[in-house]
């Protein structure tokens, strides 16, 4: 029976406090297509199992052939004692760091690690197309399903679609993946991870069917007020016969009224694609912005005589965008500077395995420090993630991976391609980063190529390459990119603009500045550098001399710092102890640095901005000794005050800010904000007394009970008074109860060694940060922080009812024997354990174990297979349970006799044996009755333990 599932909810995030897990680009909502989860109940080892050492000619022979696959990728591989996960998983994360370990990895062991999944499928699936898809693993991988080896991924973040439709099983039949994942290879020289570390699915759909990624439908503006969708909808056909098919677009407001319909008639040959082109207007729709994130939506229907056989919705937006080398950036007809930052993909305690819930929280501390673009630094992000972008007006750079022309770097590019380029969001796509061939007549061929790639994919974005050298040799990528992407240039900005005026240029990479929250003097012996902006790489600049080189510049469209938030690895300008970055904006955690506040007050203009750093506890013989202070804000003038008197009024420098020698008292630190003459903000910092309690700050009010959402939580403890102790350090304990789980630790100190998993972890610099994670359930969550000495806090967040995301069935793994030979037929009683010959392909023929056989005017026939039993077969033994079994029947194990079966009709048999350690040879000989000339086992032969 065919079930509906409506798997994601379109939700405009701006002003919601939804979780962003809860979103994605395509979602099916009729009854021919399923996309059911497949994260639950992994099997994982963590390390190589080595394939078995292939001797002789039969199993050489079997070796060669689709199904045999042997070892860890085997389907009767025993993995009972392996550990049972959820995905996402990034297995780097959950190790400690160590010295001898690869720096820019953050010195965390990565290595191979082996998952398997078991699975049914109903008989009413069979003839529908089935897909699994990967969403990302780090970083390669080798896919087998029931034994036979089906693909092969080179990049850890691009997705795998595999059509396993020739592969599968149905009804009792179990059907296994397994994944082999070299995490030892490496695509970048930042943190990685390891493991499946993106969402997996499971896609059910009709034979004729909408493919994967295969609707195009990106408006463009053809006037002032009339807009076109021309929308591409790739068909595939995965029957037997043509199919005459309908094709029915039509595009709908965010209120869901329908303004465009179209429909188009073609046949799809049998395992054929085929593109429909439809094409629909529309007058004046409201735009996609930052600042007003609106999106509407393309429904696509196919119908086969009058059926339905699939559809989906995809988000669109209408917008403009265009890069003039003169004026900048323009979306809508206004100019407007791109604020961005550049980002990884990892985040403190969870590694590279984020919840989609974290994405959103990532993204509004971005927009709440005015960022409107983000640069996906340096590799596609997830689908999840893109979406979150779309709902919430956050424009993006959108990177491939990897810079090359081969036939597989080349499918990899297009994949991004026609993953994202329905996202309002995309406003460029990148082809590399800084890349040595990158000033030569190589580097230009070779993007002159990729190029050409993107533009067939669509024509109405802009290419562009990150490019940190070679712009002024005689051959040189920015000769064969629409805008030309500058890494670290501001030397260089105004002599390229000036030998190519006709070319629009970016900052597609800037600052690179060192600091570490809530540190205020810099200590190299220590591994800290101070948060007054400045210290910077020999390369870069500070955030002040960055953002000025660009702001006063019209012709530059924007840029985009590194980093908006620090990452694990690439601790540069040290190596260990430091195992993290100390270019973020922002912590590992998304605890803001002193940073933060700077581009706040440059970048938001609709409120006020006012910031004081540094914090005002500082040791008793720092009394009358200066401290620097400065202040943050887009005011006109700020007046500072230290307990009740002025120490100074300044006018707000927008680039350099306001800075003052104060020597420290302590007490109250106050500042004061203007513009035009009237009071507009006003901050304040103090001196604290001694911890005395902890406090704990989640998020949100709530968490969704559907398994997957997930919040940050702050922690931090205050003094007598109720108020944020800035300097402590202490270290906190957690517990946590009800329907969660705690699934990550951190503290935002890039030198910092304790584990980001498990229950405790210290306080940095006044702050620390646990991850909680829901579960199927509704029901009570109570989180308590406790520190030695201090007064715990607990606090009640509810996790409300949800349905949870449709999901695949766990099957408890149980042997399937299916790799069966089957010997001639036999007039008298055949010599049961006779000697099989290793090179004998002929003779006796390959068996699938199920159905039955024609004895003809023989009376008998013999079954052999072999199988390795579990540690628990092993240990205890094992049950062989053969359903239906027609005629009688000896069942005969390494030469003994262990069952028989006497009764005439098709009867279940269920034979014991005792525990055994060696490889088994299992043979059934079937006898043929009376005048019954069929025998044979009309279901799976499976093996359990004891």
């Amino acid at each position: 029976m065919r079930r509906e599932y409506i798997l994601f909810l379109f939700i405009v995030l701006a002003g919601l406090s939804t979780p962003v897990h809860a979103v994605c680009q395509d979602i099916s909502f009729v009854t021919a297509r399923e996309v059911l989860s497949l994260d639950k109940g992994w099997h994982f080892h963590l390390g190589d199992i080595p394939f078995p050492v292939i001797k002789g000619h039969g199993a050489t022979y079997r070796n060669a052939k689709a199904g045999y696959a042997g070892g860890a990728a085997s389907a009767n591989f025993d993995d009972s004692s392996w550990r049972i996960l959820d995905l996402p998983h990034d297995w780097a994360v959950e190790g400690g760091v160590d010295s001898t370990a690869n720096l820019s990895q953050g010195y965390y062991h990565r290595g191979f690690g082996w998952y398997r999944r078991q699975f049914r499928l109903s008989p009413e699936d069979k003839g529908k197309h089935l897909e699994l898809q990967f969403d990302g693993i780090a970083t390669h991988a080798t896919i087998w399903v029931n034994g036979t080896v089906l693909h092969r991924n080179w990049c850890g973040y691009t997705s795998m679609y595999i059509d396993i439709t020739p592969y599968a099983t149905y009804g009792d039949k179990i059907n296994t993946i397994a994944v082999r994942v070299d995490a030892e290879a490496q695509e970048g020289w930042w943190y990685e991870g390891a493991g499946i570390y993106r969402h997996t699915w499971l896609v059910k759909r009709s034979p004729l069917h909408i493919v994967t990624d295969g609707i195009f439908a990106n408006p463009v503006r053809k006037s002032e007020k009339l807009w076109e969708i021309p929308v591409e909808v790739s068909l595939y056909n995965s029957g037997k016969f043509p199919a005459d098919s309908e094709v029915e677009v039509s595009l709908s407001t965010p209120d869901n009224k329908t303004i465009a319909i179209r429909t188009e008639t073609l046949t799809v040959g049998a395992l054929r694609e085929k593109e429909a082109n439809l094409l629909l207007t529309v007058s004046t729709p409201e735009l996609w912005s930052p600042d007003n994130p609106v999106l509407y939506k393309v429904k696509t229907v196919v119908k086969q005589n009058g059926i339905v056989t699939d559809a989906t919705e995809t988000r669109c937006g209408f917008r403009t965008i265009r890069f003039d080398s003169n004026t900048g950036f323009w979306l809508n007809d206004r100019n407007i500077k791109i604020k961005g930052v550049c980002n990884h993909q990892d985040h403190g305690g969870v590694g590279v395995a984020v919840p989609d819930a974290l994405w959103e929280f990532r993204l509004r501390k971005l927009k709440e420090m005015g960022v409107n673009a983000y640069r996906s630094a340096h590799n596609p992000m997830s689908r999840e993630f893109m979406a979150a972008c779309d709902s919430m007006g956050i424009m993006v750079l959108d990177e491939n991976r990897v810079f090359n022309t081969s036939p597989e770097y080349i499918r990899q590019l297009e994949w991004l391609v026609r993953r994202d380029r329905n996202c309002p969001s995309v406003i460029l796509w990148s082809v590399f980063n800084e890349e040595p061939m990158q000033g030569t007549e190589n580097g230009y061929e070779m993007v002159r190529r990729m190029y050409d790639v993107v533009k067939k994919m669509d024509s109405t974005r802009p290419v562009t390459a990150a490019m940190n050298g070679g712009f002024f040799s005689e051959y040189n990528v920015s000769q064969a990119v629409d805008v030309a992407g500058f890494n670290y240039q501001i030397q260089n900005y105004d002599r390229f603009h000036k030998n190519n005026p006709d070319l629009p240029l970016i900052s597609s990479e800037d600052g690179s500045a060192f600091m570490v929250r809530g540190e205020y003097k810099t200590d190299k012996s220590k591994n800290i550098m101070d948060s007054y902006d400045t210290e910077s790489a020999g390369w870069g600049a500070t955030h002040r001399r960055a953002w000025k080189a660009v702001a006063e510049r019209p012709w530059m469209a924007g840029c985009f710092y590194w980093t908006g938030f620090d990452y694990h690895g690439e601790p540069t300008p040290f190596r260990w102890p430091s195992v993290g970055s100390f270019f973020g904006i922002m912590d590992l955690c998304g605890f803001p640095k002193m940073a933060y506040y700077l581009h706040q007050a440059q970048w938001v203009k609709d409120k006020p901005v006012l910031e004081l750093v540094p914090h005002w506890n500082w040791p008793t013989d720092s009394v009358g000794k200066p401290i620097k202070v400065m202040a943050l804000s887009n005011a006109d003038r700020v007046k500072l005050i230290l307990n009740g008197k002025t120490i100074s009024e300044q006018q707000v420098n927008p680039y350099e800010m306001n800075t003052w020698m104060v020597p420290y008292k302590p007490g109250r630190l106050e500042a004061v904000g203007y513009k035009n003459g009237k009071i507009v903000s006003r901050t304040r910092v103090e001196t604290t007394g001694k911890p005395v309690q902890v406090r704990l700050t989640p998020y949100r009010k709530s968490l969704s009970g559907d398994g997957r959402d997930a919040m940050p939580v702050t922690v931090e403890v205050l003094d007598a008074k109720g108020r944020h102790v800035p300097t402590a350090n202490e270290m906190v304990k957690f517990t946590i109860g009800g329907p969660a789980r705690i699934i990550g630790l951190g503290n935002g100190d890039p030198n910092c060694h304790e584990s980001e998993k498990g229950d405790k972890r210290s306080l940095f610099n006044g702050l620390a940060q646990v991850i909680i994670q829901s579960t199927e359930e509704a029901g009570e969550i109570r989180l308590t922080a406790e520190v030695q000495g201090l007064k715990p806090h607990t606090i009640i967040i509810q996790s409300e009812p949800a349905a949870p995301v449709p999901s695949v069935a766990v099957e408890q793994p149980l042997m399937l024997l299916n790799k069966w030979i089957v010997s001639p037929l036999f007039r008298e009683r055949p010599d049961v354990n006779c000697r099989i010959e290793d090179y004998d392909m002929n003779s006796w023929q390959p068996f699938s174990g199920t159905g039955t056989i024609s004895l003809e005017n023989a009376r008998y026939v013999l079954l052999r297979t072999t199988f390795d039993p579990n540690q628990s077969q092993r240990e205890k033994g094992g049950i062989i349970l053969l359903p239906q079994v027609r005629g009688k029947a000896e069942v005969w194990l390494n030469g003994r006799k262990i069952g028989i079966k006497t009764a005439k009709g098709e009867n279940d048999l269920q034979v014991g044996f005792p525990a055994i350690k060696e490889r088994c040879d299992l043979r059934v000989l079937l006898i043929g009755v009376e005048n019954n000339t069929t025998v044979g086992i009309k279901g799976n032969v499976r093996i359990r333990t004891k």
